[in-house]
């Protein structure tokens, strides 16, 4: 019994200097904020950031929540280890190994820690080069997101989408939350690249089509962002798609433009012009200032736009399923025998090795 009571106090002493960590103190005081403000009887006056709080306020508790649990079962552990019950032993050491094993995937978690890693991301998908290869290709990444999303126990919401005439699609925007977001999924930004035999051209052969991913941290704007109203164009068009009852036939869809940078949002999935406007200034304002601390400028209007397109010489990984099957991270050099797989959503193993590889580039 008394080398499983050093394996408790040393799992103790792992939770502990976890609650410890300054990052974790913060989190924990931003709970506590959260939780305040959703107290107030004014908290829900203004939806989309109200909906934001109470996001960033579940992804927190999620990242908090399980050291709490782990603790308590430490505690339950030590507890029965004093009754120096010998026929417990070798449940209570397969527990312990239980435990080992959850503070080990835990402590993974830990690496997110980015100003922004905690919070939910916006992705955009954007086809490149390729035609129609390249908008079923746009249509291929966000079915591999949305299938890692649903294996990972993550939400996902769709905000805007632009359907390609033959197939595909020619953008989307999405939303995922949950534990850490950003943190995992801010590594996919960039171009990536597909070579397959095209199932669009009458002699199947071998295409090479792009897509540009673009990811962002959602933020949540407390105080007033310096945004000049000059600054901004806001264009108002009749939403588009397919057909069908819930396609929106008003001139609801709105286009904000930031003037200085040329950073441009569009949204149409909302049911009014009001609702479009806000979440595309909502969306436009995370990029401006995503953007700014990436550039390192103080004021808005000195924003550059993202001048990286989608084509050859930009792709940051490699999907090739002719003549060879093979997926490669050129940044990590990290690469999969299994593009299938891959493409279903297990994109875990490109998520780690990024997020070792940004460590000790210190990105």
């Amino acid at each position: 019994m008394e080398d499983l009571t050093k394996r408790v106090n040393f799992l103790q002493a792992q939770i502990n200097e976890y609650f410890n960590n300054p990052n974790v103190i913060k989190k924990k005081k931003n709970v506590d904020i959260l939780k305040k403000e959703s107290e107030n009887s004014r908290f829900w006056e203004n939806s989309i950031q109200a909906q934001q709080k109470m996001k960033k306020l579940a992804s927190l508790e999620d990242q908090i929540n399980p050291w709490s649990d782990i603790l308590k079962e430490a505690t339950i552990i030590k507890e029965l280890l004093e009754l120096k019950d010998d026929t417990l032993k070798s449940e209570l050491s397969e527990k312990l190994d239980q435990i080992q094993s959850k503070i080990e995937s835990l402590k993974i978690e830990l690496k997110y820690n980015g100003e922004f890693d905690s919070n939910d991301a916006i992705v955009s998908i954007y086809a490149g080069a390729g035609g129609t290869d390249a908008q079923d290709w746009t249509q291929m990444l966000f079915r591999m997101y949305s299938r890692w999303v649903e294996k990972s126990k993550y939400g996902i919401k769709i905000i805007d989408q632009n359907v390609g005439e033959e197939a595909g699609l020619k953008s989307i925007t999405f939303e995922v939350f949950g534990s850490n977001i950003y943190g995992k999924l801010k590594g996919e930004a960039g171009v990536h690249r597909l070579v397959r035999l095209s199932p669009f051209n009458a002699d199947n052969l071998r295409q090479t089509s792009f897509a540009k991913v673009e990811v962002i941290p959602q933020i949540s704007f407390d105080k007033k962002l310096d945004l000049d109203d000059k600054d901004l164009k806001i264009d108002v068009f009749r939403a588009g798609g397919h057909g069908g009852q819930s396609v929106n036939t008003t001139d609801s869809a709105v286009r904000v433009t930031h003037i200085p940078s040329g950073i441009s949002v569009s949204i149409q999935n909302e049911r009014s012009q009001v609702q479009n406007k806000e979440v595309a200034l909502s969306i436009l304002k995370s990029k401006l200032l995503s953007l700014s601390l990436e550039q390192h400028v103080k004021k808005l209007s000195d924003i550059r736009g993202p001048s990286q397109s989608a084509e050859w010489g930009n792709q940051i990984r490699s999907y090739v399923l002719h003549p060879y099957k093979q997926v490669k991270d050129l940044r990590t050099s990290y690469l999969s025998s299994d593009p299938d797989k891959v493409l279903d959503g297990g994109i875990d193993g490109f998520i780690e090795a990024y997020l070792n590889y940004a460590i000790k580039a210190k990105l």
